[in-house]
Protein backbone atom coordinates (compact mmCIF):
# COMPACT_ATOMS: atom_id res chain seq x y z
CA UNK A 1 0.00 0.00 0.00
CA UNK A 2 1.49 3.37 -0.90
CA UNK A 3 1.00 4.72 2.61
CA UNK A 4 4.22 5.29 4.50
CA UNK A 5 4.14 5.41 8.27
CA UNK A 6 6.68 7.51 10.02
CA UNK A 7 8.42 6.22 13.12
CA UNK A 8 6.83 6.96 16.47
CA UNK A 9 7.87 10.28 17.91
CA UNK A 10 7.20 9.49 21.57
CA UNK A 11 4.21 9.94 23.88
CA UNK A 12 3.83 13.63 22.97
CA UNK A 13 4.02 12.95 19.23
CA UNK A 14 1.15 12.73 16.75
CA UNK A 15 -1.60 10.16 17.16
CA UNK A 16 -1.30 9.42 13.44
CA UNK A 17 1.32 10.51 10.90
CA UNK A 18 0.95 9.23 7.34
CA UNK A 19 2.54 10.11 4.03
CA UNK A 20 0.40 9.10 1.06
CA UNK A 21 2.09 8.59 -2.29
CA UNK A 22 0.87 7.19 -5.62
CA UNK A 23 2.06 3.76 -6.66
CA UNK A 24 5.17 3.84 -8.83
CA UNK A 25 6.07 0.65 -10.66
CA UNK A 26 9.70 1.76 -10.99
CA UNK A 27 12.10 3.30 -8.53
CA UNK A 28 14.03 6.39 -9.62
CA UNK A 29 17.08 4.23 -10.43
CA UNK A 30 14.91 1.74 -12.34
CA UNK A 31 13.31 4.53 -14.34
CA UNK A 32 16.72 5.92 -15.33
CA UNK A 33 17.91 2.41 -16.30
CA UNK A 34 14.82 1.99 -18.50
CA UNK A 35 15.49 5.29 -20.27
CA UNK A 36 19.15 4.39 -20.81
CA UNK A 37 18.27 0.93 -22.16
CA UNK A 38 15.71 2.39 -24.55
CA UNK A 39 18.18 5.02 -25.77
CA UNK A 40 20.93 2.44 -26.35
CA UNK A 41 18.42 0.08 -27.98
CA UNK A 42 17.59 2.84 -30.47
CA UNK A 43 21.19 3.84 -31.06
CA UNK A 44 22.67 0.43 -31.91
CA UNK A 45 20.70 -0.20 -35.13
CA UNK A 46 21.13 3.42 -36.21
CA UNK A 47 24.93 3.19 -36.05
CA UNK A 48 24.93 0.02 -38.17
CA UNK A 49 22.77 1.69 -40.84
CA UNK A 50 24.63 4.99 -41.16
CA UNK A 51 24.89 6.01 -44.82
CA UNK A 52 22.14 3.66 -46.04
CA UNK A 53 18.54 4.47 -47.00
CA UNK A 54 17.32 2.12 -44.21
CA UNK A 55 18.53 4.69 -41.64
CA UNK A 56 15.45 6.79 -42.41
CA UNK A 57 13.14 3.84 -41.66
CA UNK A 58 14.87 3.21 -38.34
CA UNK A 59 14.80 6.95 -37.60
CA UNK A 60 10.99 6.87 -37.85
CA UNK A 61 10.86 4.11 -35.25
CA UNK A 62 13.35 6.03 -33.10
CA UNK A 63 11.05 9.08 -33.13
CA UNK A 64 8.15 6.89 -31.99
CA UNK A 65 10.25 5.49 -29.14
CA UNK A 66 11.33 9.03 -28.18
CA UNK A 67 7.65 10.00 -28.02
CA UNK A 68 6.99 7.05 -25.73
CA UNK A 69 9.93 8.01 -23.52
CA UNK A 70 8.67 11.60 -23.34
CA UNK A 71 5.23 10.33 -22.22
CA UNK A 72 6.85 8.10 -19.60
CA UNK A 73 8.89 11.01 -18.24
CA UNK A 74 5.77 13.19 -17.97
CA UNK A 75 3.88 10.42 -16.18
CA UNK A 76 6.78 9.83 -13.82
CA UNK A 77 6.93 13.53 -12.96
CA UNK A 78 3.16 13.66 -12.45
CA UNK A 79 3.38 10.85 -9.92
CA UNK A 80 5.54 13.03 -7.65
CA UNK A 81 2.52 13.92 -5.50
CA UNK A 82 2.44 13.39 -1.75
CA UNK A 83 -0.14 14.04 0.91
CA UNK A 84 1.10 14.21 4.49
CA UNK A 85 -1.45 13.77 7.26
CA UNK A 86 -0.59 14.64 10.87
CA UNK A 87 -3.18 14.06 13.58
CA UNK A 88 -2.59 15.31 17.11
CA UNK A 89 -5.01 15.74 19.96
CA UNK A 90 -5.78 19.33 19.00
CA UNK A 91 -4.97 19.54 15.27
CA UNK A 92 -5.45 17.66 12.03
CA UNK A 93 -3.23 18.89 9.20
CA UNK A 94 -3.04 17.71 5.61
CA UNK A 95 -0.24 19.06 3.40
CA UNK A 96 -0.36 18.23 -0.31
CA UNK A 97 2.74 18.60 -2.43
CA UNK A 98 1.86 18.79 -6.11
CA UNK A 99 3.92 17.48 -9.03
CA UNK A 100 5.37 20.94 -9.69
CA UNK A 101 6.29 21.52 -6.04
CA UNK A 102 3.22 23.56 -5.08
CA UNK A 103 2.05 23.21 -1.47
CA UNK A 104 -1.56 23.20 -0.30
CA UNK A 105 -2.25 23.10 3.41
CA UNK A 106 -5.45 22.32 5.30
CA UNK A 107 -5.91 22.40 9.07
CA UNK A 108 -8.87 21.67 11.25
CA UNK A 109 -9.80 20.84 14.80
CA UNK A 110 -9.95 17.01 14.83
CA UNK A 111 -12.92 17.06 17.22
CA UNK A 112 -15.03 18.69 14.49
CA UNK A 113 -13.63 16.78 11.54
CA UNK A 114 -15.66 14.13 9.76
CA UNK A 115 -14.25 11.39 7.54
CA UNK A 116 -16.67 10.78 4.68
CA UNK A 117 -16.40 7.91 2.21
CA UNK A 118 -18.67 8.35 -0.83
CA UNK A 119 -19.07 4.94 -2.45
CA UNK A 120 -20.75 6.49 -5.49
CA UNK A 121 -21.24 9.97 -6.85
CA UNK A 122 -17.64 11.15 -6.50
CA UNK A 123 -15.08 11.75 -9.22
CA UNK A 124 -13.48 8.41 -8.29
CA UNK A 125 -14.82 5.20 -6.79
CA UNK A 126 -14.83 5.26 -2.96
CA UNK A 127 -14.20 9.01 -2.86
CA UNK A 128 -12.65 9.95 0.49
CA UNK A 129 -13.10 13.42 1.96
CA UNK A 130 -12.34 15.21 5.22
CA UNK A 131 -14.83 17.86 6.33
CA UNK A 132 -13.93 20.39 9.00
CA UNK A 133 -12.76 23.92 9.54
CA UNK A 134 -15.43 25.16 7.13
CA UNK A 135 -13.97 23.23 4.19
CA UNK A 136 -14.12 19.80 2.63
CA UNK A 137 -11.02 18.33 1.00
CA UNK A 138 -10.43 15.15 -0.94
CA UNK A 139 -7.83 12.73 0.36
CA UNK A 140 -5.86 10.12 -1.56
CA UNK A 141 -7.51 10.55 -4.95
CA UNK A 142 -4.48 8.79 -6.46
CA UNK A 143 -4.95 5.70 -4.27
CA UNK A 144 -6.91 2.63 -5.37
CA UNK A 145 -10.53 2.32 -4.12
CA UNK A 146 -9.51 -0.41 -1.67
CA UNK A 147 -6.70 1.76 -0.29
CA UNK A 148 -9.09 4.71 0.17
CA UNK A 149 -11.53 2.50 2.09
CA UNK A 150 -8.70 1.24 4.35
CA UNK A 151 -7.41 4.78 4.84
CA UNK A 152 -10.89 6.02 5.77
CA UNK A 153 -11.25 3.21 8.28
CA UNK A 154 -7.85 3.98 9.80
CA UNK A 155 -8.63 7.71 10.05
CA UNK A 156 -11.97 7.03 11.73
CA UNK A 157 -10.27 4.77 14.26
CA UNK A 158 -7.54 7.32 14.98
CA UNK A 159 -10.06 10.14 15.40
CA UNK A 160 -12.34 7.99 17.57
CA UNK A 161 -9.33 7.29 19.82
CA UNK A 162 -8.99 10.99 20.64
CA UNK A 163 -10.52 12.00 23.98
CA UNK A 164 -13.92 13.65 23.49
CA UNK A 165 -14.27 12.98 19.74
CA UNK A 166 -18.01 13.53 19.05
CA UNK A 167 -18.39 11.47 15.85
CA UNK A 168 -17.18 8.13 17.30
CA UNK A 169 -19.28 5.13 16.50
Amino acid sequence: MPVARLRATGPDGPALHLILTPHRPLTEAGFRALLLAAFLGMLIPMVALLGTPMLWVILGFALAVLGLLWALMRQHARAAVTEELVLTEDSLQVTRRGPRGGLRDWRANPHWTRVELHETGGPVESYLTLAGGGRTIELGAFLSPEERVALGRELRLALAGLPGYPFAG
